[in-house]
């Protein structure tokens, strides 16, 4: 079960439903405006924000689905259980439909981390990427932060070793997925909107 498990969860990830839903409903590349990622984000740059949420559902579910049945139905845990989290977040980053080329993976994340913790990982990620993005004014790095939080959070409840595990791998992911983001200095929000208000 744990090779297909793996098999799942990559196909899953890899299929490239904000692309294919841009095509459909918007007769648009959505990989030739904003960074030029394959993701949700840019569904929502084009203005349509009725498939932007759509394509964000879709990406979410494809980490959702594959994890919770490796998890809850075929019992996959431990050190095998980091793998099956991995799959489809590589699925996402490296798919065959695109070339082997992929997006960030944010939606998908928390796709992930429900399948597994039902509400506390979303929520408390959730949470921490909310304060980060209104503190920072860099996004990529406000992701990164919010990563590290969760890390952070895992390890002072005293979470699983396979839970800890891939909170780390997830953090290593999002950090090659935004490394081209990653250049630009981090700036205060509210100081920037203080300067800007005198």
């Amino acid at each position: 079960m744990f090779i297909l498990a793996l098999v799942l969860g990559f196909i899953s990830g890899s299929l490239p439903f904000s692309v294919w839903l841009g095509k459909l409903f918007l007769s648009q590349d959505i990989r030739e405006i904003g960074d030029g990622n394959p993701g949700a984000t840019n569904v929502f740059r084009t203005g349509n924000w009725k498939v932007g949420i759509l394509a964000l559902l879709l990406d979410y579910l494809k980490g959702v689905l594959p994890v919770a049945i490796s998890y809850s139905v075929w019992g996959i845990q431990e050190g095998k259980l980091v793998a099956v989290m991995m799959a489809p977040l590589l699925g996402h980053q490296l798919s065959p439909f695109l070339g082997f080329r992929g997006g960030k993976g944010v939606a998908t994340t928390f796709g992930v981390w429900t399948g597994v913790t039902m509400w506390e990982g979303p929520i408390v990620l959730g949470s921490l990427l909310t304060i980060f993005y209104f503190l920072f004014d860099h996004d990529a790095w406000s992701v990164i932060f919010g990563m590290i939080g969760l890390l952070l959070y895992w390890l002072l409840k005293g979470a699983t070793a396979e839970i800890y595990g891939a909170a780390l791998a997830n953090l290593f992911f999002l950090l090659w997925t935004h490394r081209l983001a990653l250049n630009g200095k981090i700036g205060l929000r509210f100081l920037r909107f203080r300067l800007k208000s005198r």
